[in-house]
């Protein structure tokens, strides 16, 4: 059984906390964008940017369905797989959900450092347009059974809250 997955918005954290979790578990870590990535051959930006926003999502679903055939891992999706209720279903069927949050300022600020293109913000990563998004996918999140805000928090504290939570769903 997956042990634990982790979604919610760029920026908050959900590779970086996911790998420490993994580690501190002893597990796998799997990220289904890297494995669309691995799939498509070429970086989600790009997928995005060629091949549009639809055809990303059935890739995701894809990446989803293949990532939850992990045993005993840390799963981190993309910031939009948990929106779509098919998806929902399958992450919330196969393990507890985690959405890790920020304030949008730090979500901005995070995006800016890491200079990834974010396809969802096409190349505009202001704060305005991240609360717009985080407005249309909050119901989406409030679906987690733990949702954590990174904004100001240091990812030892982060991977203790994680597992503390984890033993209490065994």
């Amino acid at each position: 059984m997956t042990i634990v997955v982790i979604t919610g918005f760029m920026g908050t954290g959900k590779s970086t906390v996911g790998r420490s979790l993994a580690d501190r578990l002893g597990v796998p870590f799997v990220d289904t964008d890297a494995l669309i990535e691995r799939d498509e051959g070429r970086p989600v930006s790009e997928i995005f940017a060629n091949s549009g926003e639809v055809y990303f999502r059935s890739a995701e679903k894809r990446a989803i369905t293949s990532a939850l055939g992990f045993k005993g891992a840390v799963v981190a999706t993309g910031g939009g797989a948990i929106v779509d209720a098919d998806n929902r279903a399958l992450l919330k069927a196969a393990a507890p959900i985690v959405c890790l949050t920020a304030r949008p300022e730090v979500i901005a600020r995070r995006a800016r450092a890491e200079g990834d293109t974010r396809p969802l913000l096409s190349g505009n990563d202001s704060v305005d347009r991240i609360r717009g998004l985080l407005a249309e996918r909050a119901d989406a999140y409030g679906h987690a059974d733990l949702q954590v805000d990174t904004s100001d928090r240091e990812i030892d504290e982060l991977v203790d809250e994680l597992a503390s939570f984890l033993r209490t769903q065994q």
